[in-house]
């Protein structure tokens, strides 16, 4: 009897680098080729918070005593890191939660690190003030603007998990920071009546080992940027819709609540649960389809296109457009997770870095 037929790869996918340690979440590909990537420390062994690969070798950077943070508010070390991203100029950003854990964080923690690529040294920390980053932040992604102000604007999404959520707007000039659509719904994850996720056949719940399982609440997670930068992106976590809000009222200080949230426009329903989104210089957007092993975007007329299907994309995470033309994704098994499965870690190793080639380069707004 010959065997049922199987599911499809869409495209074609090409592993970049297996990790046999932790989980990974975010990777960025600076212009000349250098690849870096970021490991929060959410319970696994995190000898680096961010690494760049060389050669297939994780090496600390930019340095080891820069992943030795001595607390969660040392502002001179790196706590825990969500994401990392190089910007228009090819210098690398570090989006540092400052929360390990998801725990509390505390001022100095939570902050945005510049490192000359170049020299391998850090060049800039901005950190936040507590009404800012407020205790339950967590800094996930980061998309910039360098055209705005005097060196550009940083947006970052905070998917904080009990706290409220939102955007958080910087500018990199004077590293004055404030806050967009503090606790707007378009910012906050759906609750079971409305979304229910299933990944690998399961539902996608939180999962503990003595009680009843629980909706997933991250918030506001994938964000990315138009190519010609009027309106910035985001999406939560636990919600299949999307949002953009324009973003001269992100940057406008003294706009109020009311009129930026004005500009808000609901994208619709991109028909999966997204981790990560990102965009090109050709004006798609791509989102992550964690409960499907894809990639996903949005074509400039509007319809939708599998960029790839493949059973190895386990939670596709963070993406990052390169300049060399490809679409960079890492993979990590997050729902596998010992809190997502009732106390067991069903994570097999390794995780993986993948990509695949679309022909467009990323958005640089300089």
């Amino acid at each position: 009897m010959s065997e049922p037929v199987s599911d499809e790869p869409v495209g074609q996918l090409e592993l970049v680098h297996a990790f046999s340690g932790p989980m990974p979440t975010g990777v960025s590909v600076s212009h000349t080729g250098r690849i870096f990537v970021s490991f929060p420390r959410w319970g696994d062994d995190v000898p680096a918070t961010v690494v760049e690969l060389r050669d297939g070798v994780e090496v600390p950077y930019p340095d080891e005593r820069w992943n030795q943070a001595r607390g969660t508010d040392d502002q001179d070390a790196l706590v825990s890191v969500q994401s990392i991203v190089v910007d228009p100029a090819d210098r690398l950003w570090v989006l540092d939660t400052g929360s390990p854990m998801f725990r509390p964080t505390r001022p100095g923690g939570p902050k945005l690190v510049r490192i000359d690529l170049d020299s391998d040294t850090v060049a800039q920390v901005i950190t936040f003030p507590p009404d800012v980053a407020l205790p339950t932040t967590y800094l996930n992604d980061v998309r910039f603007d360098l055209r705005r102000g005097d060196a550009g604007l940083a947006y970052i999404t905070d998917s904080a998990i009990t706290g409220p959520n939102g955007i958080i707007v910087v500018d990199l000039a004077t590293g004055a920071s404030w806050r967009r659509l503090h606790d707007h719904p378009s910012t906050k994850a759906e609750p079971l009546s409305r979304f229910r996720p299933v990944v690998e056949g399961r539902p996608f719940l939180q999962q503990p080992d003595d009680g009843p399982p629980n909706p997933v609440t991250i918030g506001a997670d994938g964000i990315a940027i138009s190519a010609d930068g009027s309106r910035l992106y985001y999406c939560a976590l636990a919600s299949r819709q999307w949002y953009s809000v324009a973003t001269d009222a992100l940057a406008d200080v003294s706009a109020s609540a009311d009129e930026v949230a004005a500009t808000v426009i609901h994208e619709g329903d991109k028909g999966t649960g997204s981790d990560g989104l990102e965009s090109d210089a050709a004006g798609r957007i791509y989102f992550t389809a964690y409960e499907h092993n894809a990639v996903l975007r949005r074509r400039p007329d509007g319809e939708y296109e599998t960029v790839v299907h493949d059973p190895r994309l386990l939670w596709p995470d963070t993406l990052s457009v390169a300049v060399d033309g490809h679409l960079y994704v890492t993979a990590n098994q997050v729902h596998r997770q010992p809190n997502f499965q009732q106390g067991r870690d069903l994570r097999r190793k390794p995780y993986a870095l993948f990509r695949t080639r679309i022909d467009a380069g990323p958005v640089l707004l300089r």
